[in-house]
Protein backbone atom coordinates (compact mmCIF):
# COMPACT_ATOMS: atom_id res chain seq x y z
CA UNK A 1 0.00 0.00 0.00
CA UNK A 2 1.91 3.83 -1.33
CA UNK A 3 1.00 6.16 1.50
CA UNK A 4 1.08 9.67 0.28
CA UNK A 5 2.71 12.39 2.44
CA UNK A 6 -1.00 13.86 3.19
CA UNK A 7 -1.88 10.56 4.49
CA UNK A 8 1.39 10.54 6.87
CA UNK A 9 0.81 14.13 8.16
CA UNK A 10 -3.08 13.18 8.78
CA UNK A 11 -2.24 10.16 10.65
CA UNK A 12 0.20 12.10 13.00
CA UNK A 13 -2.40 14.98 13.62
CA UNK A 14 -5.31 12.42 14.67
CA UNK A 15 -2.68 10.14 16.71
CA UNK A 16 -1.51 13.78 18.24
CA UNK A 17 -5.32 14.89 18.45
CA UNK A 18 -5.56 11.58 20.31
CA UNK A 19 -2.72 12.30 22.34
CA UNK A 20 -3.94 15.98 23.30
CA UNK A 21 -7.69 14.37 24.23
CA UNK A 22 -5.65 12.03 26.61
CA UNK A 23 -6.35 8.38 28.51
CA UNK A 24 -8.19 10.73 31.12
CA UNK A 25 -10.76 11.45 28.00
CA UNK A 26 -11.00 7.95 26.75
CA UNK A 27 -10.93 6.34 29.52
CA UNK A 28 -14.13 8.55 30.49
CA UNK A 29 -15.69 7.58 26.43
CA UNK A 30 -15.58 3.76 27.55
CA UNK A 31 -17.01 3.87 31.29
CA UNK A 32 -19.73 6.27 30.05
CA UNK A 33 -22.23 5.22 28.06
CA UNK A 34 -23.70 8.49 27.73
CA UNK A 35 -21.10 10.23 25.84
CA UNK A 36 -20.49 6.74 24.25
CA UNK A 37 -23.29 7.62 22.27
CA UNK A 38 -22.69 11.20 21.93
CA UNK A 39 -19.34 10.46 20.27
CA UNK A 40 -21.60 8.11 18.08
CA UNK A 41 -24.18 10.48 16.96
CA UNK A 42 -21.26 13.05 16.80
CA UNK A 43 -19.36 9.99 14.10
CA UNK A 44 -22.05 10.08 12.24
CA UNK A 45 -22.77 13.81 11.79
CA UNK A 46 -19.33 14.05 10.91
CA UNK A 47 -19.33 11.09 8.43
CA UNK A 48 -22.30 12.70 6.51
CA UNK A 49 -20.89 16.14 6.26
CA UNK A 50 -17.92 14.32 4.94
CA UNK A 51 -19.81 12.36 2.26
CA UNK A 52 -22.28 14.40 1.67
CA UNK A 53 -20.75 17.83 1.44
CA UNK A 54 -17.37 17.56 0.04
CA UNK A 55 -16.67 17.20 -3.88
CA UNK A 56 -14.76 14.53 -4.94
CA UNK A 57 -14.78 12.60 -1.66
CA UNK A 58 -13.87 9.85 -2.71
CA UNK A 59 -10.20 10.78 -4.44
CA UNK A 60 -9.18 11.76 -0.70
CA UNK A 61 -7.97 9.06 1.99
CA UNK A 62 -10.44 9.77 5.27
CA UNK A 63 -7.78 9.86 7.54
CA UNK A 64 -6.98 13.21 4.83
CA UNK A 65 -10.79 14.42 4.67
CA UNK A 66 -11.14 13.78 8.38
CA UNK A 67 -7.86 15.75 9.26
CA UNK A 68 -8.62 18.70 7.89
CA UNK A 69 -12.28 18.50 9.12
CA UNK A 70 -10.70 18.22 12.81
CA UNK A 71 -8.24 21.14 12.04
CA UNK A 72 -11.00 23.40 10.81
CA UNK A 73 -12.73 23.00 13.82
CA UNK A 74 -9.68 23.85 15.97
CA UNK A 75 -9.06 26.65 13.75
CA UNK A 76 -12.44 28.13 14.02
CA UNK A 77 -13.15 27.41 17.79
CA UNK A 78 -14.45 29.95 20.13
CA UNK A 79 -12.91 27.56 22.87
CA UNK A 80 -9.34 27.34 23.51
CA UNK A 81 -9.21 25.42 26.64
CA UNK A 82 -11.86 22.46 25.55
CA UNK A 83 -12.59 19.33 27.10
CA UNK A 84 -13.16 15.65 25.82
CA UNK A 85 -17.35 16.61 27.00
CA UNK A 86 -17.10 19.76 25.63
CA UNK A 87 -19.11 19.95 21.77
CA UNK A 88 -16.19 20.58 20.61
CA UNK A 89 -13.81 17.69 22.28
CA UNK A 90 -17.16 15.16 21.71
CA UNK A 91 -16.83 15.97 18.03
CA UNK A 92 -12.87 15.88 18.01
CA UNK A 93 -13.28 12.50 19.89
CA UNK A 94 -15.70 10.86 16.94
CA UNK A 95 -13.06 12.42 14.02
CA UNK A 96 -10.19 10.09 16.15
CA UNK A 97 -12.41 7.43 16.04
CA UNK A 98 -13.61 7.62 12.40
CA UNK A 99 -9.89 8.20 11.34
CA UNK A 100 -9.14 4.82 13.48
CA UNK A 101 -12.09 3.01 11.37
CA UNK A 102 -10.84 3.94 8.35
CA UNK A 103 -7.45 4.74 8.16
CA UNK A 104 -6.32 2.38 5.31
CA UNK A 105 -9.98 2.05 4.16
CA UNK A 106 -12.69 4.90 2.16
CA UNK A 107 -15.23 6.75 4.06
CA UNK A 108 -18.33 4.98 4.21
CA UNK A 109 -21.88 5.80 5.33
CA UNK A 110 -22.57 2.25 7.02
CA UNK A 111 -23.39 2.30 10.53
CA UNK A 112 -21.37 -0.67 11.33
CA UNK A 113 -18.12 0.79 10.54
CA UNK A 114 -18.11 3.23 13.74
CA UNK A 115 -16.67 1.75 16.57
CA UNK A 116 -18.35 0.13 19.45
CA UNK A 117 -17.25 1.15 22.56
CA UNK A 118 -17.26 -2.20 25.24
Amino acid sequence: MRVTWREKNARQWISELSDRIGAAGWATLALTPALAAEVDQHGAAVRDILLLGVEGVGTVGAVVLLAAYGRGLLDNALESDWTPTSWLGVRLMAVCQLAHVHDAKPLTDSVSALPKLT
